[in-house]
């Protein structure tokens, strides 16, 4: 009786593989630089590299490797200022049919793609998600730049156009982007914990982007909760809670801006001519307080643009209230004065978490209330890309 695996501990097609030792022995180098003490690592002449991995504080973690080398060949008709990796397991007949990538179904595995640069010491670390099933025979780019920055800081992210290609008739990411991290050996651990992070939560690009950036600094992976406290209260894992707020559209809508609000207090904190940032939580109450260097003080509304854009291809931003109070119809929509200023959120209809900010002074206003701004807003060629642009 041929046996069965036990909990689906499979990881998927193993292939044999020649002249890779030295990136095993990278890999396994990382994991001590990174502060892991190596408890197993599979066959060198094997791939996916299986690593377990304990850490100081008694974790253990499987790392199921997918290693890819990097190089610097002359490619025709490809810039010179790039490294390159490719995707090549099997006989090149092989490459016909699918690769899936191997997962844990437990979730205890974690499943990497990584390009690893020898030469300069740098890890590329491609989206497991995206990159699954492996489009064997298909190379993977970075620029000189991108890599020069992950060896001058430890960490660096980016995001990367992604297109159809001859091999797929869509792009990989239904956003035609696709966040990629490129890191140096002491920081493998961290990704991994990305990684986990990631696939379990299932982040899209534009997410995996914001939580890839925050994790530059290592002491907030250090900080970083076992177990969430909404967790804890609602006696739910976050997927649950995530499955809870997709499967509902208003919930959703209201997380959507919630999500908008942080990367523009992130944004703004951040931001040239920008001295401080108050962030409300007030019903009838604008977003955030905005003190610039030049002394003026701004009240900005955060908002989600439309998905969709006008005929003419503008993006527009809806600028009114959910509802109107009993017996006053122009409640629903806001006073011309309520704020300075409307920074709208372009991830609908971008997939990037970027902003363009207008001057409410300038807004049309509603055709029947004349006090109040019109529902519907385009955004112009008068909204600036950073506050510090919008004239006085």
């Amino acid at each position: 009786m041929e046996e069965q695996p036990l909990a689906g501990r499979v990881f998927g097609e193993v292939y044999r593989v020649q002249g890779r030792a030295d990136l095993h022995v990278f890999l396994i180098e990382a994991v001590k630089a990174s502060g892991g003490r190596l408890l197993y690592a599979s066959d060198p002449h094997r791939a996916p590299v299986f690593l377990g991995v304990q850490l100081d504080s008694d974790e253990r973690i499987g790392m199921l490797v997918y290693p890819f080398r990097i190089t610097r060949n002359t490619i025709k008709n490809r810039p010179a200022d790039e490294v390159r990796g490719q995707l090549r397991y099997g006989s090149e007949e092989s490459w016909k049919r699918e690769h899936p990538v191997g997962r844990d179904v437990a979730g205890v595995d974690v499943s990497m793609i990584l390009g690893i640069d020898l030469i300069d010491g740098v890890i590329l670390g491609l989206d497991a998600n995206l990159w699954d099933p492996l489009p064997m025979g298909i190379s993977f780019y970075a620029k000189d730049a991108e890599i020069e920055q992950a060896k001058a800081s430890g960490w660096h992210v980016w995001e990367k156009i992604n297109r159809a290609g001859t091999k797929r008739s869509e792009p990989r990411s239904p956003t035609s982007l696709e966040t990629v991290v490129a890191f140096t050996p002491d920081r493998l651990i961290d990704y991994v914990r990305l990684e986990r992070r990631a696939t379990s939560l299932r982040l899209d690009p534009p997410l995996r982007y914001s939580a890839a950036v925050t994790l530059a600094d290592k002491t907030e992976v250090e900080e970083l909760p076992r177990r969430h406290v909404l967790e804890e209260q609602f006696a739910l894992t976050s997927e649950q809670i995530l499955d809870i707020i997709s499967g509902r559209n208003r919930l959703s809508v209201a997380v959507r801006g919630g999500v908008a609000e942080h990367h523009l207090e992130h944004l703004l904190e951040h931001a040239p001519g920008v001295a401080a940032v108050e962030r409300l939580d007030v019903d009838a109450m604008h977003d955030f307080n905005v003190t610039m260097t030049d002394g003026r003080h701004l009240r900005v509304e955060c908002k989600n643009a439309s998905p969709k854009t006008s005929a003419s291809g503008a993006f527009k931003v809806e600028v009114q209230k959910t509802r109107a109070s009993k017996g006053d119809p122009a409640s629903r929509f806001y006073p011309a004065d309520g704020f300075d200023v409307v920074a709208a959120c372009l991830f609908s209809p971008t997939g990037r978490w970027e902003f363009r900010y207008g001057l409410t002074a300038r807004m049309a206003r509603h055709r029947d209330f004349p006090d109040r701004l019109a529902p519907i807003q385009t955004i112009t060629d008068d909204w600036t890309g950073t506050l510090a642009d919008l004239s006085h």
